[in-house]
């Protein structure tokens, strides 16, 4: 009875020791998923794919020792809010990723679309990031003047009002010294050249920074 006793004692033992390495293993390989969805600003309109600031934020990564994540840009030039709610819960599912940075609401306000109509689209994409376990970040814009002061005033409103309400991180205004900066817009006047791609990372990096860490 001992002897029995003794061999199944090594065994359990055993098949315990090899459990525990492989969820160790497993735990060690595990990369976490940064999922960005934007629009033209996140695509790379206009600029080589590696210089755009997805491209650098790669670099950035591997920079701070964060090489266990990755990045998936799934942006699409002239994205919408509307568009971007209708795929992400597809992209949620396949990715899983544990930060989603949204910056939509762009496309939006240059075609005029109703403020509430951004704020519902955007409030449903943070509650779907939120019900995946994930953590979103809210990346703001403004429009031009010539839209008038009332609208432009209202939409640039919605994403620190959303912000507030959910309690997630916010990047003011993505296009923050970029804008009115010589040699940092395409001739469109829209969307940023290459040189300024490093600043739209360094405009997104100190609210993305924290969730990494």
């Amino acid at each position: 009875m001992d002897t029995v006793f003794l061999r199944l004692r090594s065994i359990v033992f055993i098949v315990f020791i090899c459990a525990f390495t492989q969820v160790q293993a497993d735990q060690n390989h595990t990369s976490n998923t940064v999922l960005i969805v934007g629009d033209s600003l996140s695509a790379a309109y206009g600029v080589q794919t590696d210089e755009a600031w997805v491209a650098l934020l790669r670099a950035r990564l591997d920079e701070e020792g964060l090489e266990n994540w990755q990045v998936v840009n799934a942006s699409i030039s002239g994205e919408t809010t509307d568009g971007g709610l209708r795929r992400l819960p597809d992209l949620l599912e396949k990715h899983e990723p544990e930060v989603v940075v949204i910056e939509l609401g762009g496309n939006d306000g240059l075609r005029g679309f109703p403020p509430t109509v951004i704020e519902k689209n955007l409030a449903r994409m943070i509650e779907h990031v939120r019900d995946a376990d994930a953590h979103p970040l809210l990346v703001g814009m403004q429009i031009p003047p010539n839209y008038g002061e009332r609208y432009t005033r209202i939409f640039a409103g919605i994403f620190p009002k959303l912000a507030k309400r959910y309690d997630t991180g916010l990047v003011e205004f993505f296009l923050e010294g970029i804008y009115d900066q010589d040699g940092m817009m395409q001739s469109d006047g829209i969307h940023p050249t290459a040189n300024a791609q490093s600043q739209l990372l360094a405009n997104i990096w100190p609210e993305l920074e924290p969730l990494l860490k």
